[in-house]
């Protein structure tokens, strides 16, 4: 499940105790900005289906820390040309599997990927 418009001071322990309410959580990812390491107010939580969806009846649009909660099933990342992203691999530009044509019409002078933004 998608949990967006968490504080940033939330914890995956305040969350695990939030949806173990509903059923046993598999696990809990705190998503945090890449170069500052804070949490950027988002995450994902796993769970059985049938608990997911009472989570979600319950907690979507419920406040905490004045904060209006937003929980709904996670959808798949789009594809994007620049990879990156949540389990989506990312790391350095150039090399590697996003491969190393600096030929053809790029907008930059870094091998392989494309926008990453």
């Amino acid at each position: 499940m998608y949990v967006g418009n968490l504080s940033f001071n939330a914890t995956e322990e305040q969350v695990r105790e939030m949806f173990s309410e509903f059923g046993t959580v598999e696990s809990v990812a705190m998503i945090t900005d890449r170069d500052s390491g804070r949490f950027r107010g988002f995450c994902f939580v796993e769970m059985e289906d049938s608990a997911a969806n009472a989570a979600i009846n319950a907690l979507n649009g419920k406040m905490v820390d004045e904060r209006e909660l937003r929980v709904n099933e996670a959808r798949p990342r789009e594809e994007r040309s620049g990879g990156g992203g949540y389990r989506g691999g990312g790391g350095n530009r150039g090399g590697g599997s996003r491969g190393g044509n600096r030929g053809g019409n790029r907008r930059d002078d870094y091998g392989g990927g494309g926008s990453r933004w």
